[in-house]
């Protein structure tokens, strides 16, 4: 058959409204395959494809007394993301549905998150209306509020379901493809360095790269590594790096631990830069944790509170990212803007500091260990110049003639 989309939940409590989407879906001319992942029994309707089926000749019900329904979830999570990833590579599947509550979201989004970008993906959550990104993480996974519970077919619920199966249809029938014919490059960028980043992507579009920006609140560097993961993105100029100083001191923007590894593991060609590394982010000035209510504090808008990093923070800072760039084994690129690290950093300007901003520079020389594939650069220049701008793609131009060299040799 086909591709299909593939619509899924607990059909043990949610059969009828699974099978609501997808009579919605067929009379929408979309091939349908329903998928049942309940752990608890036996389905309110026959599926399509069983747990069974999907985790093998054991059913993932069985033993459920020696199992948690945590690790019933989990188990069936993992065989579920097994199985889109084998139909998906099979070529049959356009989109996913899924919907479910706080236990069927848990076990289904993993699933659709490891799928492509740009693959139609819809969860219909009873969690959708609070903090969801543990069940988004970094992909373009689409989730609606059911409203009322997803519990029976009534007047609310019939809509919202129909909406769903709609919207997904549409998704489906006007797909486009993550396709380009130049080769995809990610950018890290805040507001207070966007003049860096516009400037040095128009240079790199002018050579003829697709220069993808992305934001850098955490997701945004997460999402931009799921790419360079994936293939899509062939290289990094990774420009903002203040997810770094989030993660370490607590703000609200923070990497995870394993930062920069998808560009080590994949080899592409990389140039990075310290940007906003000179301030953490919080929510509203109340928000700020109290061991920091006596640093330098910026309003940057009524939601979002900036803090200066101290030197003291910096070194930490350079300690970490130097500790990266010692586990590259391709050509990688430091560019350091002597000047100023973002807009507030500069003469005149609240954070400007160059003692603390010295401190990080020393930090990340020390920690890094010599070697032909590391170029640690400092440059005369604030951030924002557009003379930084040029040598930052001046610096991925030469990596990626360094790294190119070495694969044709």
């Amino acid at each position: 058959m086909g591709p299909a989309v593939y619509a899924i939940a607990t059909m043990d409590t949610k059969g009828l409204e699974l099978l609501h989407v997808a009579d919605r879906l067929r009379a929408a001319g979309v091939v349908v395959r329903t998928v049942d992942v309940g752990t608890l029994g036996d389905p309110q309707a026959p599926a399509d494809v069983s747990l069974r089926e999907i985790a093998g000749t054991r059913s993932e019900s069985e033993g459920s007394a020696t199992r948690t329904r945590g690790e019933a979830i989990s188990a069936a999570s993992k065989a579920l993301t097994s199985f889109l990833a084998t139909e998906h590579a099979s070529g049959r599947v356009a989109g996913v549905i899924g919907i479910g509550g706080s236990g069927g979201t848990a076990l289904i989004t993993p699933a659709m998150r490891a799928l492509p970008i740009g693959l139609p993906k819809l969860m219909v959550s009873t969690v959708a209306s609070g903090d969801v990104s543990a069940y988004v993480g970094s992909s373009d996974l689409c989730l609606m509020y059911p409203v009322v519970d997803v519990a029976g077919l009534n007047v609310v619920s019939r809509t919202i379901l129909a909406n769903a199966a709609h919207a997904m249809a549409g998704m489906v029938r006007d797909a486009q493809p993550a396709r380009s014919d130049r080769p995809a490059l990610g950018m890290t960028m805040f507001g207070l360095t966007t003049p860096c980043v516009t400037a040095a992507r128009e240079r790199l579009e002018a050579l003829g790269y697709d220069a993808l920006a992305f934001h850098a609140t955490g997701a945004g560097g997460r999402a931009m590594e799921h790419l360079v993961a994936s293939g899509l993105i062939r290289g990094v100029l990774d420009v903002t790096t203040t997810e770094v100083a989030d993660h370490l001191m607590g703000g609200i923007f923070p990497c995870t631990e394993d930062r920069f590894e998808a560009q080590i593991a994949a080899g592409v060609p990389c140039v990075l830069s310290l940007g906003a590394l000179d301030m953490v982010n919080f929510g509203g000035l109340a928000t700020v944790p109290e061991r920091y209510r006596g640093r330098l504090l910026h309003s940057h808008n009524d939601q979002i509170t900036l803090m200066r990093t101290t030197p003291d923070e910096n070194r930490r800072m350079g300690a970490w990212i130097g500790a990266k760039l010692n586990r590259w084994r391709t050509p990688v690129a430091l560019l350091i803007p002597e000047g100023g690290l973002s807009g507030l950093d500069a003469p005149g300007e609240a954070f400007h500091d160059p003692e603390a901003d010295a401190s990080l520079f020393d930090a990340i020389e020390s920690a890094v260990e010599p070697s032909p594939d590391r170029t640690i650069r400092r440059l005369p220049l604030h951030i924002n110049d557009p003379e930084f701008a040029r040598a930052l793609v001046e610096a991925f131009v030469e990596a990626s003639g360094r790294i190119r060299g070495r694969s044709e040799a």
